[in-house]
């Protein structure tokens, strides 16, 4: 309508498929409302109902499929509009980036199968926060859009709510933030369109959103009467039922006069960073395990040694889609939701853990028989690079032992001995039969052998490293470490004589929180309620489970060639830590790992690690990037690793881990969130948070928890070369097993391997279409590089060009060899110049 500004109507009904309900109410929800919503749609000519989420159209699909064949008729008639095209609506800051590839891809595939659309702008309304690695990824899937929600205007401000948000490798979509949220209360969606036309009368795209919410429901008969009411009484405006699409057609035609937002949509929500840590854990875990097991299946594959378990590896995928739901990974579910989440992703893991052992051994082919009296260790590196780094692996002897024997132990590659020591075993058994050995290894890219010989010894040998003037002072050629017996942390250490941190490293602090698990009430949490403080030797050693005598509260538990592990015990209030430093004889790498017992409420434990130096910059991993973080305290997210940088000295320090995510760095000291301890699903009211007083209520995250993290320091410019394949390699991490080969066949070659030092391989997996290998490769550190992409399997080469940050997919034909570039939704792209 010439001259009228154009008023978008947006119908949706927001339903979290679990939130304070468990999946079977979402499921009878989702069916209840998209059969009202399919009715309304069936009866009126204008209106258009919009909805997103595999997972709610394969509950309708499989509880109701007459309802089902409505939907798909009423979209190919244009009034049920496929919104978003993803699985669900993720947390938008915590999966990986191949995550989100896996999110958008399962969900394009499904709604063109079952629906015949292909979606352009993708919408997440709901999650809390948005990384900018996101942007490359939507562009590079076919998607020039975005809507979003979080954070508000009082939470992160946008040159604009519309404005064209650019990725990391400068990739742009168009993204408007909508306002008036998504939902409208029940008979009253005309009363919010007319009170949204007058709050924000000078906007000149207007979208507005309506429908009940949360917990479904979208529109209602009264609702839709009034707004067509409305439409046909009103003259200032053209009015009219629209979808996302619509609405970002006719932004784009001022897409020039946009500004341009080339940041990340954060904070909002930063306890969610922590809350439900198990989740967290759980969910890197099978994302590690998934990406893994899909590299070494397709190495078989390829080579003819497997089939392809696509079936089940689907099914381990769709558990981790599911446990990246907006009010699962976050951890702002009740408690019996986040009980059936950790189920589901230990029955992904459970799969994967199967298709692991079948790719495995399938892989041990060629290797010889063991020779007598060895027994042989297979590691599988899943990497396209060597990986340098201990391995722990257990196996028995040939027969018991007794109490008072002691077996050491040997490891050879081929015929060159390597540094290796006899750990305590997970098991307590006293006699001397099982063995777990830690040795050093180099692995190559693809299945490794390492054989083992056994010695008789008189005795264990005993602990080299000891205390001293309060001191245990372990120095290499390249690492110094001091560890304070008096207090249980790391006063010094040191890489190559540069000093990286302070005294009293890695203290865990208690800091004061509240009963909200979103953390909606500060972006900060900075207060120090108190400090784990070192046991006396009698609580130590009760705490440890000794019924009698005094251990040191600090003590050299394990000693040898390889590394020294030292242990301390902690206390604070009912809350206990077992902290370890293990400490490697090569390199300068260590790891830490912090056991809780935790039962504080209402409180944040995060380690605090004190930098040396003066003017810092922090940095740390998001998906597909890695990106400038607060230094003024405020809680920020990252992935994989975190770093600290020293302009100055132009030095670095670097801490990957295995599943935390929050953190902070302010004042020279940067501190790790492990865990909170807020009420299930507390929500803040009018800025008050408001709890029953006359009972007990439940609390996130209480019992014990077990947290790692790998410390490694250096200079800059090498630490950020390095720290990405480094991380990687601490969470997909090679898999060892002790396993005597048949000595049959011939050994499978590594299916792909890179030719430089940096660039990672993220995915290699079979195509969607079952047809091809997928290999996708990713520039960490923001600069231009080129690397060979060589592939023995297959005898392919490819030289393969990246910009900073650039995501790039390569699908090559096992059996023809031909190689071309795809997007991410693994089609051919145009003018692939920078593969060859």
């Amino acid at each position: 309508m010439p001259g009228k500004k154009t008023i978008h109507l947006l119908c949706n009904a927001h339903l979290d498929p679990v939130w304070l309900w468990e999946w079977q109410e979402g499921a009878a929800e989702a069916i209840s409302t998209f059969r009202t919503a399919a009715e309304l749609a069936e009866n009126d000519d204008t209106f258009i109902f919009n909805h997103n989420e595999v997972t709610l159209y394969k509950w309708v699909q499989e509880y109701e499929p007459a309802l089902f064949e409505r939907i798909k008729k009423l979209v190919k008639a244009g009034k049920w509009n496929i919104m978003g095209g993803w699985y669900l609506q993720p947390d938008c800051n915590m999966p990986s980036g191949e995550s989100f590839v896996r999110q958008i891809l399962l969900g394009r595939r499904y709604f063109q199968e079952h629906f015949g659309v292909r979606v352009t702008t993708a919408i997440n309304f709901d999650p809390f926060g948005h990384t900018r690695g996101l942007v490359q990824i939507l562009a590079k899937s076919g998607y020039d859009s975005y809507l979003f929600g979080r954070p508000d205007q009082n939470d992160c401000p946008l040159p604009a709510d519309e404005f064209v948000w650019v990725g990391f490798d400068g990739s742009e979509v168009l993204a408007t933030r909508f306002s008036g949220w998504y939902n409208s209360n029940l008979g009253k969606a005309r009363q919010k369109v007319e009170q949204w036309l007058v709050d924000f009368a000078d906007k000149e795209h207007c979208l507005i959103l309506w429908g009940v919410g949360n917990h479904g429901g979208g529109p209602s008969r009264k609702d839709l009467a009034d707004l067509n009411a409305l439409i046909r009484g009103n003259n200032y405006h053209n009015i009219v039922h629209s979808t996302p699409q619509r609405f970002f057609t006719e932004l784009a035609r001022d897409r020039d006069r946009l500004p341009r937002h080339e940041k990340d949509l954060n904070p909002w929500a930063i306890g969610c960073y922590t809350s439900q840590i198990r989740i967290k854990q759980k969910h890197r875990e099978l994302e590690n395990e998934l990406y893994a097991a899909e590299k070494m299946c397709t190495a078989g594959w390829v080579q003819g040694l497997m089939q392809y378990p696509e079936t089940e590896l689907n099914q381990a995928l769709e558990d981790l889609m599911v446990g990246e739901f907006h009010d699962i990974l976050p951890g702002s579910s009740i408690q019996p939701v986040e009980e059936a989440s950790l189920r589901m992703l230990d029955h992904g893991l459970e799969i994967l853990s199967r298709i692991k052992a079948r790719a495995f051994f399938a892989l041990s082919s060629g290797q010889p028989n063991a020779k007598a009296g060895a027994i042989p260790v297979m590691v599988y590196n899943p990497h396209p690079y060597t990986v340098r780094q201990l391995v722990e692996c257990e196996f028995n002897l040939p027969d018991f032992g007794g109490l008072e024997d002691y077996t050491a132990v040997r490891v050879r590659s081929r015929r060159t001995e390597l540094p290796c020591q006899v750990e305590q075993e997970l098991s307590n058994l006293p006699i001397d039969w099982r063995k777990r050995v830690v040795f050093a290894a180099r692995l190559a890219p693809g299945m490794n052998r390492f054989d083992c010989t056994t010695e008789p010894l008189p005795e264990k040998p005993a602990p080299r490293l000891k205390p001293a003037k309060d001191r245990i002072r372990f120095k290499t050629e390249d690492l110094e470490v001091v560890i304070n017996t008096q207090t249980g942390l790391i006063d010094r250490y040191r890489v190559r004589g540069m000093d990286l941190l302070a005294k009293n490293a890695f203290l865990p602090l208690v800091i004061e929180d509240d009963s909200d698990p979103w953390g909606m009430l500060s972006n900060s949490r900075r207060n120090v309620a108190g400090r784990f403080e070192l046991m006396s030797p009698r609580a130590g050693t009760r705490f440890s489970g000794i019924p009698q005598g005094a251990l040191d509260s600090v003590r050299v538990v394990e000693d040898g060639d390889v590394r020294s592990v030292v242990e301390a015990v902690l206390v604070y209030g009912d809350s206990f830590i077992c902290q370890r430093y293990k400490l490697p004889k090569a390199g300068t790498e260590i790891e830490i790992e912090t056991r809780v017992h935790w039962n504080e409420k209402d409180r944040m434990l995060k380690l605090a690690l004190p930098i040396r130096g003066r003017r810092h910059d922090c940095v740390g991993q998001v998906a597909h990037g890695v990106a400038p973080l607060p230094a003024d305290g405020t809680e920020a997210v990252a992935q994989k690793w975190v770093g600290v940088i020293d302009p100055q000295a132009q030095t670095m320090l670097t801490c990957a881990n295995d599943g935390t995510y929050g953190f902070d760095f302010c004042d020279r000291q940067l501190r790790l969130t492990l865990l909170r301890s807020p009420a299930y699903s507390c929500h803040p009211f009018n800025k008050r948070i408001i709890m029953a007083q006359d009972r007990y209520t439940p609390r996130i995250d209480q019992g014990e928890r077990v947290f790692r993290f790998w410390l490694n320091g250096g200079r800059s410019s090498e630490r950020q070369k390095h720290v990405d394949r480094e991380a990687l390699a601490r969470n997909e991490k090679p898999f060892a097993l002790s396993f005597y080969p048949p000595g049959t066949g011939s050994k499978p070659h590594a299916l792909c391997t890179l030719s430089d030092d940096v660039v990672q391989i993220t995915a290699v997996k079979r195509s969607a279409d079952g047809r091809d290998v997928i290999v996708r490769l990713f520039e960490p550190t923001g600069r231009t590089r080129t690397t060979t992409l060589s592939l023995p399997a297959l005898g392919k080469r490819l030289r393969i060009r990246l910009e900073g940050f650039e995501i790039k997919t390569v699908r090559i034909h096992p059996k023809a060899g031909h190689m071309r570039e795809v997007n991410l939704m693994e089609e051919p792209v145009r003018n692939p110049h920078s593969v060859k």
